[in-house]
């Protein structure tokens, strides 16, 4: 047997044996919930799927895990959106970890520039937003998780391309039917134009190039079979400038299933769960960077400060805060990523509480289309969508302030009070 099968039966057994140390959970108890019931009521019509896992610490802080899945199919198309952004951040900084393994001097920090050789392909030379003046891996990182920046994503989608990142994510048991094939928010890319990632350039300080990486093309096309990816009963057409009474097809889209996505985000919280084979290649300083970034609100970045329309906590934060532009408690964390575009509102998140030593983990998408017609911008996302998942994440952190734990988690790791 080996090591993966064997660390996985003792996870299970582990699993198993936190199944019956007063798990007592029955989805009845938060579907029956005054704010919650007519989504849950109307399931499949909102393609709803969630899943909460609880957190138990042993002896020596290591989490074991306890699922439950609520109309979970990780068969069923839903779309993704940004949270696609999350495993592929994690990924760029593996990748600058294994250049420099190579004897290449790089940091997550070091200056990049990508450059365009076909259409419709873009340049990024400079970024006013950073403190350099220039893009790095961790200035991106920090827009994605702060501002869901969509080119701050498809500029390490590029860097790392789409060979690396599907096959990466599948070696370390991240990825079951999943893929990412796409950028996001940008036009002009059909699922062939996606497969050509643009060259990039390593430079100093000194504008000297470090490192040149050509442009690449994926060996693959990564789409597996997959149920519901036609989705409504039309969509708008923008190069017709007209609706399109047939449904709309998501098949060669980005898709992850809720189980991945939780998968990806566990790997980061909690390496030490995972045998070293799952775990992304990634330093202690990493892990600490990333940790900062997730924890980070749009008013602490210095570019979006003053920016109204997102200056609040809850800008990228559904669960228990989505509906409200409130603080967030300095007690509470919400590591997390969303995503939400055609109508699918979807979030995962790591959330915990120093205050009240509560810790779980909640991921859920839902759709919230009523008119069944995609790309026409008009969705329910504030009055269903955004509610439902606040709403769903107080009720499950209320839950978790009444479970009684056997062991007091630490923090200290996430570099929290």
């Amino acid at each position: 047997m080996n090591l993966r099968l064997t660390f996985q039966f003792v996870l299970l057994g582990l699993v198993f044996i936190s199944c019956n140390q007063k798990h007592n959970f029955d989805w009845d108890t938060i579907a029956g919930q005054e704010k919650l019931k007519e989504v849950f009521e109307h399931k499949d019509k909102h393609e709803l799927q969630i899943r909460y896992t609880q957190i138990d610490r042993d002896e020596n802080q290591i989490p074991l895990f306890t699922s439950y899945d609520f109309n979970v199919d990780s068969n069923a198309y839903f779309y993704p959106a940004s949270t696609v952004k999350m495993p592929v951040a994690f990924l760029a900084i593996q990748r600058i970890n294994e250049i420099r393994d190579k004897g290449v001097s790089i940091s997550i920090h070091t200056r990049m520039q990508h450059d365009s050789i076909r259409s419709p392909q873009t340049s990024a030379r400079i970024d006013s937003t950073s403190a350099s003046g220039y893009p790095s891996v961790a200035h991106y990182i920090d827009k994605i998780f702060v501002a869901s920046d969509n080119d701050a994503y498809n500029r390490l989608y590029e860097f790392v391309g789409q060979d690396y990142i599907n096959k990466e994510l599948q070696k370390r048991d991240v990825f079951s039917n999943s893929r990412i094939v796409t950028r996001v928010g940008i036009s002009g890319f059909n699922s062939k134009a996606n497969r050509y990632t643009n060259p990039v350039t390593f430079i100093n300080e000194d504008g000297k190039p470090i490192l040149l990486q050509r442009e690449r093309i994926a060996s693959d096309t990564y789409i597996k079979p997959i149920s519901k990816a036609f989705k409504g009963k039309g969509y708008y057409d923008e190069a017709l400038d007209s609706t399109v009474m047939k449904m709309f097809n998501m098949y060669e889209k980005n898709f992850v299933n809720i189980h991945d996505l939780e998968a990806s985000l566990q790997r980061v919280m909690f390496p030490e769960a995972f045998p070293e084979s799952d775990r992304f290649g990634l330093l202690p300083k990493d892990y600490s960077f990333l940790y900062r970034a997730m924890d980070r609100f749009p008013k602490d970045m210095d570019y979006l400060k003053d920016n109204a329309d997102m200056n609040y906590d809850s800008y990228v934060k559904f669960f228990m805060y989505g509906d409200t532009k409130e603080d967030i408690p300095e007690h509470i964390h919400i590591f997390n990523k969303v995503g939400f575009a055609y109508g699918t509102l979807t979030d995962c998140a790591y959330i915990f509480d120093t205050k009240n030593n509560v810790e779980f983990f909640l991921t859920a998408t839902l759709l919230v289309n009523e008119n069944e017609i995609f790309n026409d911008g008009q969705y329910e996302y504030e009055d269903i969508g955004i509610p439902f998942l606040a709403e769903l994440g107080r009720q499950i952190y209320q839950l978790e302030l009444d479970r009684e734990r056997e062991l007091v988690p630490d923090f200290r790791k996430f570099g929290v009070k």
